[in-house]
């Protein structure tokens, strides 16, 4: 399995594709331990349209769980120093469009943020983390349950020594990191759905559309590292000029000043300095004293 569904426009093609619904099951059933009765994704939306509307930004996954439960999935490879921030308003924007429907709050649809990051975010050394409001002197109680945060560290993960890959989640975590090939054959090689899945994502990514937009994605990459480097470029030299014009100032301002304080050693009176100069009297006279 060459590409790898670290990727994101991949990673939400395959799962948001018409027929693969069983993938998705299969690794929500995993990661938050229950049963998926029934499954709506979000539309899928054709592969030219999503970069369009994304322009190489990073892209998330919205599904309806047993019609109660909404999950938005992202695949993050880079880390902008925002998840935690952006997750955060971004999953009270989920849960505010429930409410604007009309619905009575008693049946508003839990809200589950799932953030899958290939860059480490937090000092601990689990790799899955579950965010939880809790109270501040009775931790063990969780005091809003409508809307929670998973944060899945890939680094982490794929340092661990002790993977045990009989684990259905740590196969499919295997299986999107797509680093220890060794591990990955043995999943595939014991599992069906990984068979089937590595066929599938063979299929996707001979696709021309995926394989074009994959390298649309890598040039709005290069273009964007290049854009930084000359803003910054522009920035360094527009700050030499603002530098050079600023001491040319200065320096401007400390010869008059010494002319002025001279004239009036010379026993030039302030006010004829002031004429002479074009300058305000109480603007000599501070520069005098």
């Amino acid at each position: 399995m060459e590409r790898s569904l670290k990727e994101d426009i991949l990673f939400k093609s395959f799962f948001s594709r018409k027929g693969n619904e069983k993938y998705l099951i299969n690794f929500l059933e995993a990661l938050l331990k229950i049963k998926v009765k029934t499954l709506k994704v979000n539309a899928e939306v054709s592969l030219e349209k999503l970069f369009k509307e994304e322009k190489g930004g990073s892209l998330d996954l919205q599904v309806e769980v047993n019609g109660e439960l909404i999950v938005n999935i992202e695949m993050q490879r880079r880390n902008e120093h925002n998840i935690e921030e952006r997750t955060t308003v971004y999953g009270s924007k989920i849960m505010s469009r429930e409410v604007g429907k009309g619905v009575d709050y008693k049946k508003i649809k839990k809200v589950i943020m799932v953030n899958i990051l290939d860059y480490i975010l937090f000092p601990e050394k689990e790799e899955v983390s579950r965010t939880a409001i809790v109270l501040d002197e009775h931790r063990e109680y969780e005091v809003i349950k409508d809307i929670q945060w998973y944060f899945i560290e890939l680094p982490k993960f794929r340092n661990r020594e002790d993977i045990k890959i009989e684990d259905p989640l740590n196969q499919w975590l295997l299986f999107i990191d797509n680093s220890d090939r060794r591990l990955i054959e043995m999943v595939v090689k014991n599992n069906k759905i990984f068979r089937d899945a590595k066929e599938d994502i063979e299929y996707l990514t001979g696709e021309e559309e995926e394989r074009r937009l994959q390298d649309l994605r890598e040039r709005w990459e290069m273009d964007r590292i290049s854009e930084i480097n000359y803003a910054k470029e522009e920035g360094r030299q527009l700050g030499e000029q603002l530098g050079e014009k600023r001491g040319r100032q200065l320096g401007e301002k400390r010869g008059e000043n010494n002319i002025i304080k001279k004239l009036f050693k010379n026993k030039m009176p302030a006010e004829e300095i002031a004429e002479k100069l074009g300058m305000a009297l109480s603007d000599v006279l501070r520069i005098v004293k």
